[in-house]
């Protein structure tokens, strides 16, 4: 028995208990409506960055180990076993096995066993790098040299150098083990897994439908006869499914302030809740191309944005100026105020910042009769839309000519991963709260997320010494060293982190929406309808 298997496998044996104990409350039934704000490009979570996929399939599938859906706040500590019912890592931190449940079939009938495991992340770090279409995460893995087998039940991940994250990353919603027998092509349509629900059909722009796994292996569960994943692409018509009780769940933060307060007015019924969403609010700026290789005008943008008038207007001052990292206090690296503060486009009044980013336009050749014409790219969700208004109206304070252009959402992250924008709004939603997923996803030379193929070797140093540093004071200080560069070479200036709600009817039961991201809570296998 490995020393550490002893504290997960207390973890395993409550959760088995949990799952054998009888449903007094839960009333078995039923079909969960959640509305779904644009298409999934595909179904498949490993090929896809947006929300739209991960909260239509992740039912389907399982992790090895889980954040507890029960726990609001996502944490190593409320990290369960899921797939695998122990761990533990070796003496030098670079080793980390799991020893994996007997038992479990995939829904085609198929046994589960530890070269699934094995299949999954050889697929990911590019060992198998023709199954993947697109692999944009392939950067969270990139520290695992090589993933062993021993028999049917033992998987081990070999790891570069010490990695406390890697557990975490583990957990989230995107990180389910995939099937070696199924293709890729067929897991974009027609995905199969282990979970508590079975894929049914998938109507393009209609709906996502999952059925009951009868034969899922934790006993009792799920509750739900199905789920059905609405595809409803305009924020009122939701809104108005909600309050009538068509819909029985929004998306996790769907719903902004303003909303909210219209439903709390018109609905008092309906279940919300308000609270973070570790989805920051940015704006990309293409360097590569004229007119913003010139780092004087990038300054300029950087320096004329209000971020606190951006909160006021769009989560009516709920939402936290922040840097990359998730802001305090729910942020676990997030900055405190005096540190945030000396970041540049950050300290001083927004009124010497404005007259700074006008007196840079002006030396440019810019100003009040000649404007610098661009347009800005954002994605067709209300969730980018409104907010890209508020950037261009700011732009167009200082000496810019600004328009809106409108990119469907099918289509947004293929066109920001080519660069094809000048300026863009963009939201960037992170699967857990760590750098080594938020900063290097999207800061890192080699990452398929760095929209703006920002590159800068001594980051990407830093961001490797701070994953392997086990001292988390120190660790989160070495992060803020790293957010400091960022913000001084403008790599994507960002607004805030925001906070919005998510509503449910007050009959569905068994849902604790989590606070630190909004992809690890959708295998609603503990939900149930009281109706």
């Amino acid at each position: 028995m490995h020393p550490n298997w002893s504290r997960a496998a207390v973890f395993a044996v409550a959760s088995v208990m949990a799952s054998a104990m009888p449903a007094v409350a839960q009333k078995p039934g039923g079909i969960l409506r959640v509305s779904n704000p644009a298409n999934p490009s595909s179904l498949s979570i490993h090929e896809e960055t947006s929300i739209t996929t991960i909260q239509s399939v992740m039912a389907i599938f399982n992790n090895l180990v889980l954040f507890d859906p029960a726990i609001a706040r996502n944490s190593p500590e409320s990290i369960v076993p899921d797939l695998a019912e122990s761990w533990s890592w070796d003496a030098s931190g670079t080793k980390l096995t799991f020893k994996l449940r007997s038992g479990v079939r995939w829904h085609d009938g198929k046994p589960f066993s530890a070269k699934d495991v094995q299949c999954t992340w050889h697929r990911l770090i590019g060992k198998e790098p023709d199954y993947f279409r697109k692999n944009p995460r392939r950067i969270w893995w990139d520290n695992i040299q090589e993933v062993t087998t021993d028999g049917d039940t033992v998987v081990t991940f070999h790891l570069a150098q010490p990695q406390p994250s890697l557990l975490p990353m583990l957990a989230s919603g995107m990180a389910p083990v995939y099937p070696c027998h199924v293709s890729a092509r067929d897991m974009r349509t027609n995905p199969v897994g282990t979970g508590p629900f079975r894929f049914v059909e998938f109507k393009s722009n209609e709906v996502v439908r999952l059925e009951r796994n009868k034969d899922y292996w934790k006993p009792g569960r799920p509750y739900l006869d199905g789920i059905e994943m609405r595809v409803i692409p305009n924020r009122s018509t939701r809104v108005l499914a909600l309050t009538a009780g068509d819909l029985h769940m929004t998306s996790t933060g769907d719903i902004s302030v303003p909303v909210l307060k219209d439903i709390n007015a018109n609905a008092p019924h309906v279940v919300c809740r308000l609270g973070p969403t570790n989805v920051s609010s940015n704006v990309l700026i293409n360097t590569q191309k004229p007119p913003f290789n010139d780092p004087r005008l990038r300054r300029a943008v950087v320096l004329g944005m209000d971020r606190q008038g951006f909160i006021d207007i769009m989560a009516h001052g709920a939402s936290k100026i922040s840097g990359v990292m998730m802001a305090l206090p729910e942020g676990n690296f997030g900055m405190p105020k005096e540190v945030l503060e000396q970041l540049p486009g950050y300290g001083g009044t927004l009124e010497s910042r404005q007259a700074e980013a006008k007196k840079i336009m002006e030396s440019l050749g810019y100003g009040p009769n000649n404007r610098l014409k661009i347009k800005v790219a954002t994605r067709d969700f209300s969730s980018y839309k409104d907010p890209a208004v508020i950037l261009v109206d700011q732009l167009n304070k200082i000496y810019f000519d600004a328009e809106l252009e409108i990119i469907e959402s099918t289509i947004w992250f293929g066109r920001a991963a080519r660069q094809d924008f000048t300026i863009a709004f963009n939201l960037t939603g992170s699967g857990i709260d760590d750098p080594d997923v938020t900063i290097k996803e999207n800061f890192a030379c080699k990452s398929e997320n760095n929209f703006t193929k920002y590159c800068n070797p001594e980051v990407d140093r830093m961001i490797a010494a701070q994953s392997a540093e086990r001292d988390p004071e120190k660790r989160k200080k070495m992060v803020w060293e790293i957010e400091r560069v960022l913000a001084e070479e403008i790599a994507r200036p960002v607004y805030s982190h925001g906070r919005a709600a998510q509503c449910w009817q007050p009959f569905v039961k068994g849902y604790v929406r989590q606070e630190n991201s909004i992809y690890n809570h959708w295998r609603l296998e503990q939900v149930w309808l009281d109706k």
